[in-house]
């Protein structure tokens, strides 16, 4: 099976324009491409994931991949998706986020030998003088086209500034620019972000003349990838230092039965052969199935060793098997102990179990909360110091939490 048509049996590919030429492009490995990325957090997550993943996949097929950092378009924000507007970056915050993302982006993509480019638009957007740019590009642009982007459209009626409708020509800026400075002939972006994309291929057109090659194509579901980067607890960072390699395991292990084989088509490198089989898995196959994803994942992310780790610790913790070593930990000190107790609020509070003492107090009086596989519901229990020496002690806060609380 040729890349192209990969990307389509993995339902990575929602529209396009071109298709024929967009295929021959792509099979052939003759095309630079780009995606962007607004640095608006240190720290890749996982609704990133399938843009890095389509970026591999093309890459291995001999296309060149640009990965775009917005620390330009970041200066605006965008409206895409959002009620309001966003918050301001300082241009130090922006910079250092960006070399935050480079370094996660190496796992996926490969940068040596001009195998891949990293830019940033800030050096041509924060360049450009306003009249100039009214003079060049302005005439481009359709108000009337614009305001039917659904982009604008779910803003209109609670408000849209002026700074963030600008938006559209600054990301369709992006790649008249690199189509001039590098060759790039075809850019990939989620479905929210089509009307930019279109705006782009056809301000080549316009300025370039109706021969010039600028392609788009958007992928599936990568409005629902953005929503994977968010739990009920926060997001899921690609930052071991935000999100332990365990807890980012647990996170692809605990997806819905309706979502495994979408994810493992989508967001893994197995043969779809061997994806194709896990259709007629039913029942506990489907956790096979889940655990087979979770593995992968992080694999990916943190290499295989942290992902054995994390498999392993899941195993010891929900199917007594192996040892739990590499499940995440917390280790109390002297000053947490009073008289030589501690409170089980207080650990779940000091842990980062729960967020605050009333909702470890809530947490406990549902009956939420046990400690070495025994419920406990009363939020007066208390703890000697030496219950936490040696292996420590489990403390588990609804069905996927779970920390083992030892003390220095």
């Amino acid at each position: 099976m040729n890349c192209y048509e990969e990307l389509v049996a993995r339902g990575l590919i929602a529209q396009v324009t071109n298709e024929e030429e967009i295929r021959k492009m792509v099979n052939e490995g003759k095309a630079t491409f780009y995606i962007g990325f607004d640095p608006t957090a240190d720290s890749l997550h996982v609704g990133h994931f399938m843009a890095l993943c389509l970026m591999k996949r093309l890459q291995m097929a001999g296309n060149k991949p640009i990965a775009l950092i917005g620390g330009g378009t970041a200066m605006v924000g965008d409206p895409s998706g959002r009620t309001d507007m966003r918050q301001m970056m300082t241009v130090e915050t922006i910079q250092h986020n960006c070399e935050c993302f480079k370094k996660q982006m190496s796992r996926f993509i490969d940068f040596s030998e001009g195998k891949a480019m990293m830019v940033n638009n800030a050096d041509w957007l924060l360049k450009l003088n306003y009249v100039e740019l009214l003079r060049e590009v302005g005439g481009c642009f359709s108000v009337n086209n614009m305001l039917r982007a659904e982009c604008y459209k779910q803003r209109m009626e609670k408000g849209l500034s002026f700074l963030e409708f600008n938006y559209m020509i600054m990301q369709s800026y992006d790649f008249y620019e690199l189509f001039q400075r590098y060759g790039c002939n075809m850019q990939f972006g989620g479905d929210d972000q089509w009307s930019n994309m279109l705006g782009g291929t056809e301000l080549i057109r316009r300025k370039l003349g109706k021969d010039a090659h600028a392609m788009t194509i958007t992928l599936l579901l990568n409005s629902e990838g953005k929503k994977m980067g968010k739990t009920q607890s926060g997001a899921v960072w690609l930052d071991p230092n935000k999100t332990t390699p365990f807890d980012f395991y647990q996170y692809w292990r605990n997806v819905g039965d309706a979502d495994v084989l979408k994810c493992l088509r989508m967001l893994t490198f197995l043969p779809l052969e061997q994806i194709d089989e896990m259709d007629k898995w039913e029942g506990s196959q489907l956790n096979t199935a889940k655990e087979i994803l979770a593995y992968e994942l992080t694999k990916l992310v943190h290499g295989e060793e942290e992902a054995e780790k994390a498999q392993t610790a899941a195993k010891a913790l929900f199917g007594g098997q192996g040892n739990l070593d590499n499940m995440p930990s917390f280790q109390l000190s002297d000053e947490d102990f009073t008289d030589g107790k501690i409170e089980l609020l207080s650990v779940l509070q000091k842990s980062g179990l729960a967020p605050s003492r009333s909702e470890a107090r809530r947490n406990v009086e549902q009956g939420g909360v046990s400690v070495n596989g025994q419920q406990v519901k009363d939020i007066k229990a208390a703890f000697e110091k030496a219950a936490f020496a040696g292996d420590g002690m489990i403390v588990k806060r609804g069905k996927k939490n779970f920390m083992k609380v030892t003390v220095k």
